[in-house]
């Protein structure tokens, strides 16, 4: 009957120690998936403001610009339209946020649709992800596309 008894005692301090060894990858499992949600929100958040940017034939509007290529932000009339994001505010200081525009007009066009009353937006957001050992040395990004129409 002892033997029993020690040998379920050895049995739930095994399952124990298992579990206690788990806890910490399901702690940085659940923290990466918080940063990750972030990190959408965040991307998700600007293509709305983008969204609402004038873009517009009649009246001539066009906040909304075009990046000069994949490494700049959106430019019209001179002026940075979405600049860089570094570092956003508190409490998203961790993250960092950029957005292209692309023109559909220019070859090769947006995937298979070449226009002129067409952009596509990028938002890109960038952090650090945490592991169960810290810092990941290297960032993550999380990118948001769609087509703008001109109104």
């Amino acid at each position: 009957m002892l033997a029993e008894v020690l040998a379920a005692v050895a049995v739930v301090a095994i399952g124990f120690a298992a579990l206690t060894s788990a806890l910490p990858v399901a702690g940085a499992a659940v923290g990466e998936g918080a940063r990750l949600s972030t990190a959408a929100f965040l991307a998700c958040a600007r293509l709305e403001e983008i969204r609402a940017a004038a873009w517009s034939a009649v009246p001539p509007a066009d906040r909304l610009g075009v990046s000069g290529g994949h490494l700049s932000p959106p430019q019209s009339g001179g002026m940075t339209t979405f600049p860089d994001e570094a570092a956003l505010p508190d409490p998203f200081a961790s993250y960092s946020r950029q957005v292209r525009v692309l023109d559909c007009a220019m070859p090769p066009g947006c995937g298979a649709v070449t226009s002129s009353g067409l952009r596509q937006v990028t938002v890109t957001v960038a952090y650090r992800p945490a592991t169960a050992g810290g810092l990941a040395g290297l960032d993550k990004t999380v990118s948001v596309s769609t087509l703008v129409a001109q109104r």
